[in-house]
Order: C-alpha cells, then structure tokens, then sequence
C-alpha cells in the first residue's frame, strides 16, 4: 500500500496503488493482545467497496429519476388544470365584453388562479435548490385558514380551526410555510380513505431551558387527522428524501416541509399511532418585531410622485408593469437590461434629475443582471435606493438582499399593491454603507 487518503466520501478512506489507482475502502481493525491482555499489535482489515458504491450511486440515481418522473407528472397535470382555468375565464371575459357586460369577476378568478400557477413554481423551486426563506412579519392562523380551505376544496374531509386570536406574529416566508402545510393537509387527506375531521390547533409557548429546544418565545401548530396512522417501524423513515408508501408519491413532500422548517430555525414533529391517526407538530420563533395585522381591503397609494426607473428584459413585464406604475402616479422610465439602466441612471442624475428608486430584474441573459448593475450604480451613487425582482425566490440573494446593497425586495409574479407597499417602504428608508456590502 503506498497510500491512503482521508480525501474521500465520509467515512470511507480511499486507497491510493502503486500505479495510482484510487480504491474506495472499508476499512476495520482488531487490536492483538498477549497472554496478560496487553495491546501488541493491531490487525487491519482492508475491503474494497468500489463498485459497491458505484452500484448504490447508480441505483439512487435511479430511485431519483423516478421519484422526479412521478413529480413531472404531477405537475404537469397540475399547470394544465391551472391554464384551463385561466384559459376559461379569459374566453368568457372576451365574450362578454363583446355585449358590454361586466367582467370583473373573471379577471379577478384569472388573477386567484395564477398565483395558485406561482407557488406552484415557488415549491418547484424549492425542490430543486431548497432555497433559503424569503420572510416577512405574518399572520400564521389567517395563512393555514386560506391554504388549508383551498386545499380541501371539493374533499369530503373537513378542517377544524382552533387558532386562538392572540397568536403571536411569526417572521415567515408565506410561500414555503404554506407549501408545509398544504403538503400535510393532503397527506392528512389521502390517510382518512372514507374522510373525517381535520384538526388545526395553535398556541404561543415558551422555552426557557436549552433541553430539546432552543431558549425562545414560538407559536406551535398542531395538525391531527384521523387517519390510517404511520407503522412505528418505518416513522424514523418519513422525512427521508424520496421515501414514500404511496404508490403515486414522490417522496418529496415531509422531506422538503422538513427543510423548510429547519430553515425558519423551527422544529418538526411526528406522532403516530396505525388506524387511530397521525400528529404533526410545527413550532416557528415568534417574531420580535412590534407588528399589528389589520385585515381590510385599503386602497393602493403611491408615495408623491416618485421617478421610477424599472429594468426588466421581459417586454411584457417591463411595459405592463410601468404602465400600471404611471397608473399610481409615479413618474416611469424603462430599460431592458443593466447597461441601459447604468446609463439612463448615469445621465438622470448628471442634468439634475435623479431617479428616487430603481427597480431591477436579478437575472438578465447575456446582460448585466441585478447584482452586477447595483455594483456599478452604487459607485455612481452610494445612496441609492434600489429594489431587486426575481421568480427565483430560492436564490441567496433574494433573502439576503441588504448585503447586496439593495433596500427591498419583491418576488414575482406579485400583486402590483404589494410591490407599491415595498416601494413607499424603501422611499423613506436609509439606504446601507457601501462598505457593508460583498
């Protein structure tokens, strides 16, 4: 043996031959005593796993495919169900308006309907890169209501609602935590085969000794069905990627509500008894920021007449959005890409009349993207106030934003009063030193 290596998987050293050749070994070793129980000497077993490894690569690999085969389908059936929806209320909008009658609630379903489309994308993204949460200071209790009732829809299971009114507020990213709870009410459902009652509790609770949790103020969900139950021989198994009991699932669906919850620095917890039922427990940090909820339907307001430029190389995006921007009042130029908007912002500024904001796209094939623009402008102008845009909402950026020197952040596809509600937010906000950035 001329060599071995630590440089390998976990836990298995590599062997380096004579002629160079790396070996993936197993190795054991057998201490020699002599007659008075002393160590002497050592035995040292070495087996070669190569191709043993090669084998259980390969056939995950295969295990992978499937499961993702079986997603791809789902999803497909999903999106074609979506744009039938849209399709439909789209033709019958065009239809009626011919007769000049009212439309609005067909372009109001067509809007319902695709944001459905975009947290279907969000958990697609999620799958794939397991992305860090976007959050924002939430009301839990109306967010399980309105996923919960969505996803029971035309189900004969029923959903019981014990959310107290002083839940506290929790710093969420909406759109994972409802995928966590959208997946366990389907799991719930597919358990109760003849249908039932499902239960959803909430409560505030406090840890103060580092036992099993973390010293802190959370707000704890419970959701209990009454269902076929989990064998207690494969419990330890169920947030395992790719493990499932269904013969249609992927796998996907504890593993990846398990890693959004471990991300929010939360815990997740399984009881279970076969034929009484299953309990899930999710427990989230409460927030710490001093937040009132108001649910109403307040009218959008643009803050003054702020000049707006807006960088976006989806034409259709870019032109729509500014024409709804000028709509609210703000004062809009365009660009399609970075250089153009260094540029417009470059020659603003030199004739005296800057832009109060930019609002930039994060991803711009064969162009200057977000970061990369907002590294060039903050040099030209280290106080300003920049918001970044992306349907990648796993992307590090897009939680992370202030280190990138932006001051807010909006994930699309999203409603036109939430971008304005970050915008008159970033207007009067301080913008970061230039030295706090990457």
């Amino acid at each position: 043996l001329d060599n071995i290596s630590s440089q390998a998987a976990p836990g298995n050293p590599i062997l380096v031959t004579h002629d160079l050749k790396e070996v993936v070994v197993a190795m054991n070793s057998t201490p020699i005593k002599d007659n008075d129980g002393q160590v002497i000497g050592t035995v040292i077993v070495l087996q070669d796993i190569t191709e043993k490894q090669k084998i259980e690569q390969e056939l995950l690999k295969a295990a992978k495919l499937d499961s993702l085969g079986i997603l791809a389908g789902g999803v497909a059936h999903d999106f074609n169900n979506i744009l039938a929806g849209i399709l439909a209320n789209l033709q019958l909008a065009a239809v009626k308006l011919k007769k000049h009658q009212d439309i609005s609630k067909y372009m109001e379903s067509s809007i319902a309907i695709t944001r459905k489309a975009s947290n279907l994308t969000k958990q697609l993204l999620t799958f794939a890169k397991g992305g860090d949460p976007v959050k924002k200071s939430a009301d839990i209790a109306k967010l399980i209501r309105e996923t919960v009732q969505f996803a029971l829809s035309g189900s004969n299971v029923k959903a019981e609602f014990h959310l107290p009114e002083d839940l506290w507020v929790v710093d969420i990213d909406e759109g994972q935590i409802a995928q966590v709870i959208n997946n366990l009410t389907i799991n719930a459902e597919q358990a109760m085969l003849t249908g039932g009652i499902l239960e959803f509790y909430g409560e505030n609770i406090i840890f103060e000794t580092a036992d099993q949790y973390t010293p802190n103020h959370y707000v704890k969900i419970t959701i209990k069905d009454h269902g076929i139950g989990i064998p207690a021989e494969i419990i330890h198994k169920i947030f395992d990627p790719f493990f499932t009991t269904k013969k249609t699932g992927n796998g996907l669906g504890l593993s990846t509500s398990h890693s959004i919850i471990k991300k929010h620095n939360g815990y997740f917890e399984v009881e279970s008894a076969p034929g009484i039922g299953t309990t899930f427990y999710i427990i989230l940090p409460a927030s710490m920021n001093e937040v009132t909820l108001i649910e109403s339907q307040k009218e959008i307001a643009a803050s003054g007449e702020a000049k707006i430029l807006l960088m976006d190389d989806e034409d259709s995006i870019r032109n729509v959005g500014g024409e709804m921007l000028s709509y609210f009042g703000y004062q809009v130029t365009l660009a399609r890409g970075g250089q153009e908007a260094i540029d417009l912002y470059k020659r603003a500024k030199e004739i005296g009349e800057p832009f109060d904001m930019v609002i930039m796209d994060l991803t711009v094939p064969g162009g200057l993207g977000g970061i990369e623009t907002m590294a060039v402008l903050r040099q030209i102008d280290p106080d300003i106030k920049a918001i970044i845009s992306s349907g990648y909402a796993s992307d590090p950026v897009m939680s992370d934003y202030e280190r990138y020197g932006f001051s807010g952040v909006v994930i699309k596809p999203y409603k036109y009063e939430e971008l304005i509600e970050v915008l008159n937010k970033v207007i009067d906000k301080k913008q970061l030193p230039l030295d706090f950035i990457y």
